[in-house]
Parts: C-alpha cells; structure tokens; sequence
C-alpha cells in the first residue's frame, strides 16, 4: 500500500479540533454551550503541542519531511494559525457580543471600568498580592517558567540597562473574577487584576512594558524497563520533573522586543521551540470556569433514561437471567457503582478483579474495592500508572488500595493495560459463579455524565472463563508471545487474537460480496490509524463490501477514492456528549455479528496494549446496539462526512432531521416506558 494512500494523523487530528471548533461558530449552539467548545478547542491544542508537536519537529529536525509542501510540521502550523483566527473571531463576535446583550460584561482587553475599580484592588490586596512572586529573569539561574501557565514579562527602566522580571498568574485563583455594578455583571480576567496593579509591585520604578506569555513543554515521561526500584517510584520521580520539558511553544502576545525574546530564547534555552505571536491572553481551556450559569444560554436537559436494573433485587440475580447493557450517559451510572458496592458485601463474594486506567478524583468505585478488601475478600486491581496525565491519580488511588490490603498489579513498562473489565466470583452452595463487566469506557463515575459509552455485565460463562486467564496473564507482567495467540476464542484481546479476528471477520464480509450476498462492515471508533486493518478495509471496499465508519477524531484512512475506497464512508460526530464507545458490526449474510470494546485501531491499541473487544451475544441487546448506530449513520445535524482531505462536510439533504444523539437518548427512554 503506497504512503499516500494514509492521511497524516496529526493533520487529521487537527481536523477534529476543527470540528469542534465547528461547533462553537454553529448559530443553533447556545452561548454558553459555544463557550464550552472553546474550552475544549483550547485544551486539545494545548495537548497536541505537549503530545505531537515534539515528535513533529523531531522529525522534521532528522530531514523526514523531504518535500517542504507536504512537511506535516509546516502544514499543522498552518491550519492551527487558521484554527486561531476562527475561534479568535468566534471570540469576540459571538461571544463577547452575545454576552452583551444579557447585561453580561467580560472585559477583555479594555480598560477597567471605574465603578469596579474599589472591588478589584480590594480583590488584589486580599486574595491575589500572596500569590505574586516577581523573578528577575537576568539574575536568576533556577527559575524555568512551568508547562502552559501564565507569566507576564515585566520590563523596567534600569539606566541604561532594562531590568526583565516574570510574574506568574497564579493558578491557585479564580482565572474570573466576578463583579456586580450599575446592572450589569461584569467579568474580570485575573490577567487584567494583576496588570492593573502592577505599580503595587513595582514601586518607584518605570513599567516600560508588559507582556503575556506561556510555554508548553513536551509531557512523554522516559520510562526504563531496566529501572530497579517500583515502577510508581519512577513515575512519581519523573512527574516532578514532567513540566520541566523539553519546551515546544513560546506564545506570546503582540509586540514583544525582539532583543526580549531572543533573551530569554537564550536564557531559558528554549530557542528551538516554536515562537508563536498570539493574542493579549492565553488558557482560554478556563473559559469552562465562566462564573456565568443563565438557562436561558444553555442546553435544556435531555431525560435521564431510567435505571436498566431493578432496585428491589439482588443484581447478581438479575445478571444470571440476563445480560444487561448500560449505556451511559443517557442511562444512569447506578448499576456499575451498584455492582461493586453489592460485592463488596455480599458474603458469597469471595474474590474481586477489576483493571483501572482513568478513575474519578474521588472514587466511589475504589472505595468499593477498599471496603471488600478490609472485609477479607480478596481484591486484585490491575492499575495503568502510564495512563498519560492521570498518572498522580494513580498513584494515589493505588497506595491507598495497597495500605488497605488490596493486591495491586503494575503493568510493565513497554506495555499499557488499557481494557476495562471487572470480574467478581461468588461462592453459592459451594458452586463458583462468576459475574462480569466489560466496557468500552473506563470506570469513572464522572466522565460517564457526559462520555458515550457502553458497559455489558454478564454471567455468560464462556466469556468469563477467559477473562479469568486474562487477569492471570496479567498477574504475570509478561508481553503475549506468538504460542499465547490461541488461548482467546470468545474474547478479543490485543497482543492475542484482535487483529487476527477482525481481519478474519472482514476476509468473511469480502467472501460473502464475492458470492453476491449482501456484505457489509460497520465501525465506529475514535481513532483509525493502523495500517494492516486500514489496508485491509480498502481491499473489502474493492471487493464489494460496503463499510460504513464513525471516526470522531484521528482518521487515516482516506474514503471516496476511486478503485481504492469507493465503497467507504466516514462521518464525524460533534455534540453535547463525547463520542466515545467503540462498535464492530459485521452483516455475516444477514446474522450480524456485533463487539464492542476498549480498542480503538492505532499503533498503540493493536500492538503496545492488552485491549478487549466482546462480542454482544443477547438478541435484544444486539438489536438495541444496531439500532443506536443506525441512528448515529442517518445524523444530518451533528454528524458531519469526512472527505479525502479529512475535511468536515456538512451532511446535506435528508428528512427527516436526525440529531443522533437526542434519538437515542429519546429511543432508550421509550425502551424504558415500553418495559
């Protein structure tokens, strides 16, 4: 398969951003809800320079790109200053001038009102002044300014000389300050706060310039497997170190001196990293902390559909007459806490096993497992400490676990355990049972409000026989090994059998369209980037087969084009929820075949983590996932198509409207009052 014949992954995922970007400039959008995509915009930019810039320039750096109209590095650098002016005019004239019109004031780059004055100095004497600790850049040989926090470059007069300090934005404040006057709200930026008392600093000096600025750094952590201490010590050892990187962004605002950024290039060593000329502020990812809550600019709530279990029987019970599906947000996240408080004390559970990678701050789901343990069950937690930014989380949730006697298990160093499945064993008349849950997202009370996901629990026991070998295999902190590949037939698991049985299930697909029989793959995934399922995909589309995919964010692979991908169709969902569940249907001549699962196809998922996909085995269940995807393809509101540039086209046509995710919402509420 040539090169050309894959989109840039980086290029795609900036089409994402885009996307929502989309959203934040759509006029049906309430005001609110457009500030909330420009948060999310801002903090997905902010990790696509901390993530992939670095591995960009490297590249770049070592001669990779040979052909200057097609380096990645350059054309990201491109659509990223576009992506800037949007959202900066989205800004300013939908937002600002929205907010206006309900008496909504957010000061942004004026001149503070006189009526506020009194409120903000007292504001600054009493809550900001202890934060501020001005750095003199020249005499300070310590001082390295931390990852994506907000600095002010002070310059004075000094004789003939000028003095140079940094003055850091405190991020233990409020980046909004509130103040009620003459009918109007106003909103203050902290920025402004401290600029307007910069004098109460500087004393008797002359403030010949001050300018706003923030780096952003590399955040990989270097991880040895030869390292001979406990893994959780080096990782904590290199989070302390992890905003100290190697620095790939300098933005700064207007009107720098020249001689001032080529002085700190030199002192800070940050020279090779992009210096970027942005606006008078930066972190607009606050702009989710908006002190604002009107209705009126919000979305109204869908209805949270009802439980899915009884709450006057035992869930064990339930699960052993059925299987049963959750899925959130639309339904509520009950069952899957209930599941872990009811084994955690029932008396016939006599063993608990769950894999951990993005857990809540404070989880009620750990507190569970802590209870179980200190009641003498026996509690094993397979716990991701490389899960990139949760880390510190981890860390915490595993020593507490640990103190209480819960058996914790690492993953090993070159291997990230990303599948979400629990496993509880009950004894009953001295009969093992075993009950299980797999997800396709991670056990978090909070990202389940506002995360697309889907979370089976099941006594099926021909799955849960293999999720047993599977956290045996983990207890082992070993890589699969190719004579491992035959131990899964029902469960999908990276490292083991996935790749091989998706490629199987599409070869099928492909056979079926050879006869004449109706074939057909649909997918839905966040992210398509791995080669060998992707070239396998345009030889289906070749075939006959038509695939049907859902990609919310990286895309590589390229539809619509003649003789390669003729019979492949993407679309991109954009709403009030995150896409996220990933779903597998295969048509097997009108007797489909649907999984769902942890794995998305990238590198990483397919060959550098212990995924699991499950098969959907229940009728009704199947029908229920079918009929929610079928949905998500005929959306004409939220979903846009992705072309062969990756580009975001409006999805034109078709009636009735489709909003996919309100249907859903509406069809599992129906379900409910149907039962």
């Amino acid at each position: 398969m040539k090169k050309d014949h894959f989109y840039n992954r980086d290029l795609s995922w900036l089409s994402f951003n885009g996307r929502v970007l989309q959203e934040a400039a759509r006029p049906d959008v309430p005001l609110l809800e457009k500030v909330n995509f420009l948060a999310i915009f801002s903090s997905n930019l902010d990790e696509f320079y901390r993530v992939r810039m670095p591995v960009l320039i490297a590249m770049d750096k070592l001669g990779k790109f040979a052909d200057e109209e097609l380096n990645p590095l350059l054309q990201a650098r491109q659509v990223i200053m576009r992506q800037q002016n949007l959202f900066g005019s989205i800004f300013r004239e939908e937002i600002l001038a929205g907010l206006a019109k309900h008496d909504v004031c957010l000061l942004f780059n004026e001149e503070l009102p006189a009526t506020i004055l009194p409120q903000i100095t007292d504001y600054f004497y009493s809550q900001v002044m202890a934060f501020l600790r001005p750095v003199d850049v020249l005499n300070d040989n310590h001082f390295e300014p931390k990852n994506n926090e907000i600095y002010f470059l002070v310059t004075l007069a000094a004789g003939k000389k000028e003095q140079v300090f940094a003055l850091q934005v405190p991020s233990e404040l409020p980046r909004f300050f509130k103040v009620n006057a003459a009918d109007k709200t106003y909103i203050v930026f902290l920025d402004d706060i401290i600029k307007n008392n910069l004098d109460k600093l500087f004393k008797d000096v002359e403030i010949t310039g001050y300018y706003s600025f923030k780096i952003t750094r590399d955040a990989e952590l270097e991880l040895k497997d030869e390292y001979p201490g406990d893994l959780s010590e080096q990782i904590e050892q290199q989070l302390q170190h992890r905003d100290e990187g190697i620095a790939t962004r300098f933005l700064h605002q207007p009107g720098v001196p020249l001689r001032t950024l080529q002085l700190i290039g030199e002192r800070w060593n940050i020279a090779s990293a992009s210096f970027v000329e942005g606006g008078m502020y930066h972190n607009f990812k606050d702009l989710s902390s908006l002190p604002l809550d009107i209705k009126a600019l919000k979305y109204s709530k869908w209805p949270t559909a009802a439980s899915v279990i009884n709450r006057d029987e035992d869930l064990f019970s339930q699960i052993e007459r059925e299987d049963i599906l959750v899925n959130t947000p639309y339904q509520p996240y009950d069952a899957i806490l209930r599941f872990f408080n009811e084994a955690s004390q029932d008396s016939n559970v006599i063993e608990i096993n769950i894999t951990l990678y993005r857990v809540a701050r404070d989880s009620r789901i750990i507190h569970a497992l802590i209870n179980a343990a200190l009641m003498g069950k026996k509690v094993t937690v397979m716990v991701e400490l490389k899960a990139r930014f949760d880390e510190a989380n981890n860390i915490k949730w595993a020593k507490r676990m640990k103190a209480a006697g819960v058996n914790i298990i690492y993953s090993i160093t070159a291997l990230k355990v990303h599948a979400k499945v629990a496993l509880v064993k009950r004894m009953v008349d001295n009969r093992a049972k075993y009950y299980g849950l797999l997800s396709t997202g991670n056990f978090n009370e909070n990202t389940a409000a506002y995360y697309t996901d889907h979370i089976l629990m099941t006594a099926n026991g021909d799955l849960l026989r293999e999720m047993e070998l599977l956290f045996l295999f983990l207890a082992k902190r070993q890589k699969p090994q190719p004579q491992d590949q035959g131990v899964f037939s029902n469960l999908l698991v990276a490292g083991f059998n996935l790749q091989q049985r998706f490629l199987e299930m599409i070869d099928r697909e492909m056979a079926n369209a050879q006869k004449g029989l109706p074939a057909a793959v649909t997918i839905k995934l966040n992210n398509l980037e791995e080669r060998v399922l992707i070239s396998k995909l345009y030889e289906a589309s070749r075939a006959g087969v038509k695939v049907s995919l859902i990609v919310r964010s990286i895309c590589c692979l390229i539809p619509g084009q003649p003789g390669m991908s003729d019979n492949i169709t993407i679309k991109r969902i954009v709403d009030r929820y995150l896409e996220h569940g990933r779903i597998f249907i295969f048509h097997n001549n009108g007797n489909p075949e649907v999984f769902m699962g942890s794995a998305d196809w990238m590198n990483r998922n397919i060959y550098r983590r212990i995924e699991v996909c499950f098969p959907v085995l229940s009728s009704s269940l199947k029908e229920e996932v079918i009929a929610m995807v079928t949905l998500q393809l005929q959306d004409n509101v939220k979903a846009v198509w992705l072309n062969d540039k990756i580009e975001n086209i409006a999805v034109t046509g078709g009636e009735p409207s489709v909003q996919s995710q309100q249907a859903i919402s509406d069809m599992l509420n129906h379900k409910i009052l149907q039962a």
